[in-house]
């Protein structure tokens, strides 16, 4: 996988059918996404509960690209096997979900995994600022983690910063919460490259009417790209 910084769009299937799950990778990638963003959440960390290592593996064979495994849970380390099994591209773990950020991503990376790390968006670009080196993602949460469909949180400074602490190292800067054609240009602007978006990239479409799929991921891209330095 080259690394580069142009705009990737990630829709997250948790706006996708649950029946359907298959199908709507295939659909969303097709419709010309470049990611598929699977948001874990456990009930605990976050106040939600969706998927786990059995439905990312069985996922696994429609996706074609990169699956970008987001883990919204706590403990994390005593699933990074199964998800690394399941054959996620990245899996990202949140800084604030466990005491030892750094032994949980060298394990991920011991597992043959890109390794993220997450921040909520009450935790300081600073919290990341020793683990740049264990890291091929950073994402800033633009909303609070637990359900789609939430108001955009700009995160526009702490993106920046990030951006800066980066340097020339090849780290993605993800943002997951609110992505939509209005929000996409301040923080592609402020430094992001890839763009979890969830009812903006699903809304209007189905399996079997996918063309709005592709609209949505056009126009976001479209207006990431008008701003993008």
């Amino acid at each position: 996988m080259t690394f580069d910084r142009s705009i990737k769009i990630a829709p997250s299937i948790l706006a996708a059918d649950f029946a359907n799950f298959g199908a709507e990778c295939e659909a969303i990638e097709a419709q010309g996404a470049d990611w598929v963003h699977v948001d874990v959440m456990d009930g605990h960390f976050v106040p939600n509960i969706t998927f786990g290592p059995a439905m990312c593996a069985a996922i696994r064979p429609h996706i074609k690209g990169v699956m970008d495994v987001h883990l919204m849970i706590s403990p994390v380390d005593p699933y990074i096997d199964a998800f690394a099994k399941a054959r996620a591209d990245f899996i990202t773990a949140h800084v604030e979900a466990t005491p030892h950020i750094h032994r949980t991503l060298q394990a991920i990376r011991d597992a043959g995994v890109k390794a993220g790390v997450a921040l909520n968006p009450g935790t300081p670009a600073s919290a990341v600022a020793e683990l740049l080196d264990m890291v091929d993602l950073i994402c800033v949460m633009t909303v609070n983690p637990g359900f789609g469909g939430q108001k955009f949180i700009d995160m526009s400074a702490k993106i920046r910063e990030l951006r800066a602490m980066i340097g020339d190292r090849p780290i993605h800067i993800e943002i997951d919460g609110g992505v939509d054609p209005k929000t996409a240009p301040l923080v592609a602007l402020a430094g992001a490259d890839v763009l979890v978006a969830g009812s903006a990239a699903f809304k209007g479409g189905s399996v079997s009417d996918p063309a709005p799929y592709g609209e949505n991921i056009r126009a976001i891209r479209a207006a990431a790209e008008g701003t993008y330095v």
